[in-house]
């Protein structure tokens, strides 16, 4: 049983500075991720541009350089690689933690080895765990809940499920690479208010114009190999269709959370419960750092606002050591 001062589960750009500011104060860590280095970013579409500009997502004081002053997933990809190349940060990817139990220290327990640590830093994020469509038909290969490039849907009737940003970046990218036919389908009377604003234009113009088809206040009723069934204003329809792209968002793993102890909020967004001046859970010595803590609300936290998250707990480990 390997021992540590911190074990941080989550290698994403908020676990990596908890990491970095480990090192800062001369404590010995590991950080654990079930993906691979930064695994929710590289599940992010492959043309995919940043809302923040380049020095909001810099974390360890390492400078992030990008062609614009808002990068893309790729650039992205490469400044995490040589952040943790520069920092030597201490990495076991692809290993999954699936059980921890406080005695004296924390054990934790992963699909490959064993860890004893004093404390335990959760930054794991949301971006594993898609809605479900929860509808006949869902479990067909046609159905996508992640999407990376429009290649593969060239020539293709493609219906887009959702309302926000990622749903409106697939309708545009697939219908300008060559989609056969494109269709949003949205539970809501208009596309979200989150829409990035110089994209909004783009998506109503080519509604306006017919180019990409919409059904506002509709959904998917049932999913066939050449059919999805469609109830709208108008009364039920069938579309021919060869691929669905349900981009409905995401959400935390709670499940883990509850099992190893700590309480979930019973306010609408299901908050994990923790101190938001030290980021400690109700468990002692367990804290929550990124986008988790937001529980439902995902568009609380991002890179920019919680990488400070780790100077905090840091700082709240080091009165407790």
């Amino acid at each position: 049983m390997k021992e540590y001062d911190i074990c941080i589960i989550g290698a994403g750009p908020v676990g990596l500075n908890c990491g970095i500011e480990a090192i800062r104060s001369d404590l010995s860590y590991i950080i654990i991720d079930r993906g691979c280095l930064v695994n929710s970013l590289y599940n992010y579409p492959n043309n995919m541009t940043f809302f923040s500009t380049s020095d909001k997502l810099e974390i360890g004081k390492v400078p992030f350089i990008s062609h614009n002053s808002k990068p893309t997933k790729s650039e992205a990809m490469e400044y995490y690689r040589r952040v943790a190349s520069s920092w030597k940060l201490n990495l076991n990817l692809y290993e999954e933690v699936n059980d921890i139990k406080k005695n004296e220290f924390f054990e934790i327990k992963s699909l490959k080895r064993n860890y004893k640590t004093k404390f335990v830093i959760i930054a794991t994020g949301f971006y594993d765990l898609p809605y479900s469509l929860n509808i006949s038909g869902e479990q067909l290969n046609k159905v996508k809940h992640y999407y990376d490039d429009p290649h593969p849907y060239f020539g293709m009737k493609v219906a887009v499920v959702g309302a926000a940003n990622s749903a409106v970046d697939v309708a545009l990218e697939t219908y300008r690479k060559g989609s056969k036919e494109v269709t949003m389908i949205v539970r809501e009377p208009n596309l979200s208010e989150s829409v990035k604003y110089w994209v909004k234009p783009d998506i109503e113009n080519r509604i306006k114009e017919g180019n990409i088809k919409a059904y506002f206040n509709s959904h998917i009723t049932k999913i066939e190999e050449e059919t999805i069934e469609l109830k709208t204003p108008k009364g039920k329809i069938k579309l021919e269709n060869d691929f669905v792209l349900a981009m409905t968002g995401y959400q935390p793993d709670f499940s883990f959370l509850k099992k190893i102890g700590i309480k979930i909020g019973s306010d609408k967004y299901k908050t994990p419960i923790h101190n938001t001046n030290t980021m400690e859970t109700n468990i002692h010595g367990i804290y929550l750092a990124g986008v988790i803590c937001g529980g439902l609300k995902t568009n609380k936290w991002f890179i920019e606002n919680s990488r400070n998250h780790a100077k905090t707990i840091i700082k709240n480990m080091k009165n407790e050591k």
